[in-house]
């Protein structure tokens, strides 16, 4: 036990300083993106209409126009990276015009990055505004979060709010992962199919039985990123009697579905029991499914000797 507290120690403790980095590191972005810049005058943030993000990818603005806008855009800015999206002008009932955008985001770097409306007014003047935060009260209770990571790369990107009251972007990237993109149940067994997401490392797969953790290998087939895996039910319910839980891997990484913005998968995506004929001639009844943080896990146990009991008391 010692030894392996050792072998696994280092890496736990790597992992931490690189979290409490990353963290130091944002907070000390989100300050430096809320602090005015330049010696003019200090301008009113922003109150927008709506500003959201969907997948962490499109971005949605709508802010009234301040008075006398002519041109103009929405910077997004990190350092010396930035975006600029043009702010089309809409005619809002019984208000101030709206300064409208959708924007794509791509190639947004781990970071805090600030938000700026930039305005030309007839007489030439660039004006440039901060955004406040949408004020949308408490959010409902709903069955999915508010933010969702990019269903490709698995960056999240998320509107905070600096310490000054200003609006930012937070991009986290994803640390690799094993994605499901779905799974196949058939007459004879279930096939899992996958991929790997930030750079995640190809490897072997196996299925690991909770409480215990015994382990049974499972075959593995690899196109790039992209992997399909048979689940081992023979190999699973053959393991001992009962029924029992098996959780899967590929390589050190655990498969699931983690790139949602659903809160319980378990509940969202529902799944029936089924009784798969295995070519030997056993019968294995399973369920595939999904637990509530996402994980994809199969519960089987061989039925062959109650079914052929069964089919004897009927005849």
């Amino acid at each position: 036990m010692h030894h392996l507290a050792q072998r696994f120690a280092p890496p736990l403790l790597a992992r931490r300083l690189l979290s409490t980095a990353r963290s130091t590191r944002f907070r000390l972005e989100r300050t430096a993106a809320g602090r005015v810049r330049g010696g003019g005058r200090v301008r009113p943030l922003l109150a927008p209409v709506h500003l959201s993000l969907r997948d962490s990818r499109t971005l949605n603005l709508a802010v009234a126009a301040p008075q006398g806008t002519g041109d103009a855009r929405l910077l997004i800015t990190r350092g010396h990276r930035r975006f600029a999206v043009p702010l089309v002008h809409e005619p809002h009932t019984g208000a101030a015009p709206l300064l409208t955008a959708t924007a794509t985001l791509r190639g947004m770097r781990d970071g805090v990055w600030r938000l700026t409306v930039e305005t030309r007014g007839a007489d030439g003047r660039v004006r440039r505004y901060g955004l406040a935060p949408a004020d949308g009260g408490t959010p409902p209770a709903t069955p999915t979060a508010p933010h969702a990571p990019d269903p490709l790369t698995g960056t999240l990107v998320r509107v905070v709010r600096a310490r000054s009251g200003r609006a930012v972007l937070q991009a986290t990237r994803s640390r690799p992962r094993a994605e499901l993109v779905r799974f196949v149940p058939s007459g004879d067994g279930i096939t899992v199919h996958g991929r790997l997401v930030a750079g995640g490392p190809r490897g072997g797969a196996e299925a690991v039985r909770r409480r215990d953790g015994v382990v049974v290998p499972a075959e593995v087939d690899w196109q790039g990123e992209a992997f399909t895996l048979r689940v081992p039910l023979g190999a699973m319910a053959g393991a001992g009697p009962g029924q029992w839980v098996w959780d899967f891997r590929v390589g050190p990484l655990a498969v699931g579905r983690w790139l949602t913005d659903v809160r319980d998968p378990s509940a969202a995506y529902p799944t029936p029991f089924r009784v798969h004929a295995l070519p030997g001639g056993a019968l294995v009844r399973a369920h595939a499914h999904f637990t509530s943080s996402g994980a994809f896990a199969v519960t089987c146990w061989d039925i062959t000797e109650a079914a052929r009991d069964s089919a004897e008391e009927s005849s």
